[in-house]
């Protein structure tokens, strides 16, 4: 035993000096990395720490979510700051001056998130949303124009009246037994039963079977489209939200975590259902147009696509992917939007006051379908006042092409940039910023100091048309209904979370409202 421990005691005199050595060279490389990194940015933010800022910083977006971690820095170190997602430098903006340059700039047209994520959710090189590919991404950009302005445009006003409209009379079917609506579902169901109307044209809801007899000349192939395309609106909507939690949470993972399967296959699962799906929807939307006789004079989003692929413009992965976005950039943004708007709408009943009064003088004189929406100055300032005070998205992600240098920081070309433009809408330039109150809109907004949509190269493609859902959609709800949160649930008092989107924890309290019907309505109210 003596003899076996002098062996040991002697090999490790042997070795610790070797050790010791190497582990000193490994020290003083990390205090040069370490001092090198303090030197090299003045920009405030965490101290790198040997490494340790890095990692503490990462691990903060992944546990409170993007947003919730951007408002944290920004209030804790200026409008300018320093910190790292997954290793890679990233500064937070929140100054408008600063921001309005990001946003103005060619420079900055790239997104940055993890590659694996976004191969996850088919948006990796494909779509308009977090398409890097910049040549591509122009070329996607045209197509999502041209059906968000002109003829579409002029059908929205139509469509989303008679969708609300229909889903409004049936709302007894969304109404509990203690005479509560989930107000966000019915919200998603509408906006993403509009948005196919306008962009897709696929029966859903139990009529797709009927639909298809009338095409399908064999029995064969009747019981192929039922059993593989029906599915209902409520389905989709499930598979749309599955798929944008599965968005937020591998967005800005780490590698490692998609080698973990217990932990990505759920995710990777949930967006493969939405891809599969839409899918068979255009499926189903080929074989429309192949047995139509006549094609409308203005063809839709799905049908313009497929016929770019018909003609080798596009891949079949493009079109489902640039179909998927299409159909769920509203249902999880608009939506909640609105249904923000629903509460901040009780929360100021002079406010809601002020609208009906609006509304009834215009429709007094023409039908919802007709208004002239630039007449409704006080619905206007309302919408603008709710996505300033309470917005569903509060930053846009950037990667910097070139280097670059706004307002003194210097960027070099590939830096991560966080654009806060929630947080800058409650710092600057309103006379009530932390407030919500319509006097903030009494004055014309530089654009630079107001930017729900953003501006530049990558604004919303959709935001022309957002605003005119918006409008018609309130508009027709609020004819009709005035809504009443369950008691003590407000816009600040629920719980909510802020990754991707900000967004209310959807639980049974928090999403129910009573909808009690108006005891007047407009003469030519026709809902």
């Amino acid at each position: 035993m003596l003899t076996t421990g002098s062996v040991v005691v002697h090999s490790l005199c042997e070795v610790t000096p070797a050790v010791l050595l190497v582990l000193l060279l490994l020290l003083l490389l990390l205090l040069i990395t370490t001092r090198s990194q303090t030197r090299s940015s003045h920009i405030p933010g965490p101290s790198f720490v040997a490494g340790l800022g890095p990692i503490l910083s990462y691990g903060r977006f992944i546990w409170t979510g993007i947003g919730t971690a951007c408002n944290y820095y920004n209030n804790r170190y200026g409008s300018t700051v320093r910190i790292w997602i997954n290793g890679e430098e990233t500064i937070i903006f929140s100054r408008s001056s600063a921001v309005y340059h990001v946003l103005k700039s060619p420079n900055y047209t790239s997104r940055f998130g993890s590659k694996r994520g976004l191969e996850c959710i088919g948006m990796e090189g494909r779509g308009i949303i977090f398409n890097s590919n910049i040549a591509l991404w122009k070329k996607m950009r045209t197509y999502f124009s041209k059906a968000l302005s002109g003829p579409s445009l002029r059908r929205t006003v139509g469509i989303c009246v008679s969708s609300t409209a229909e889903h409004l009379d049936r709302l007894q079917d969304m109404t509990d037994p203690s005479g509560h609506v989930d107000a966000l579902n019915l919200l998603r169901a509408i906006v993403v039963d509009i948005s196919n109307r306008l962009f897709l044209r696929v029966p859903l809801n139990g009529q797709l079977f009927h639909s298809y007899c009338v095409f399908c000349k064999c029995l064969a192939w009747k019981y192929v489209a039922f059993n593989c395309f029906c599915f209902s609106e409520k389905e989709l909507l499930m598979k749309i939200h599955n798929y944008f939690e599965t968005w937020q949470t591998v967005l800005i993972q780490p590698d490692i975590f998609f080698k973990i399967g217990w932990l990505y296959n759920k995710h990777k699962k949930a967006a493969q259902e939405l891809q599969d799906a839409m899918g068979s929807l255009l499926e189903i939307k080929r074989s429309i147009i192949n047995r139509s006789e006549k094609l409308d004079d203005d063809l839709d989003f799905a049908t313009e696509l497929i016929f770019a692929q018909n003609h080798g413009e596009l891949s079949a992965d493009d079109v489902r992917q640039c179909v998927l976005e299409m159909v769920i950039a509203a249902p999880d943004t608009l939506s909640i939007s609105l249904f923000f708007m629903l509460m901040l709408l009780k929360q100021n009943p002079k406010v809601e006051l002020q609208l009906v009064e609006e509304m009834s003088a215009v429709l007094d004189q023409t039908a919802v379908e007709n208004i002239d929406y630039e007449r409704l100055k006080v619905m206007e300032k309302f919408i603008n006042e709710s996505m300033r005070f309470h917005p569903v998205v509060d930053f846009t992600m950037r990667r910097a092409l070139e280097d670059d240098d706004v307002e003194g920081t210097k960027i070099k070309k590939g830096t991560n940039i966080i654009l806060n433009i929630g947080l800058m809408h409650k710092t600057e330039f309103f006379p009530k910023p932390r407030e919500f109150s319509l006097t903030n809109f009494d004055s014309p907004v530089p654009s630079r100091f107001f930017q729900p949509f953003g501006c530049g190269p990558r604004s919303c493609v959709g935001k022309h048309i957002a605003m005119v859902m918006m409008k018609a959609i309130l508009i027709t709800l609020l004819c009709r209904y005035t809504v009443c949160p369950r008691e003590g649930c407000t816009v600040s008092s629920i719980r909510q979370t802020n990754n991707l989107s900000q967004q209310p924890v959807e639980d049974e309290h928090s999403l129910s409202m009573r909808f009690i019907p108006r005891t007047t309505q407009p003469k030519h109210d026709r809902l």
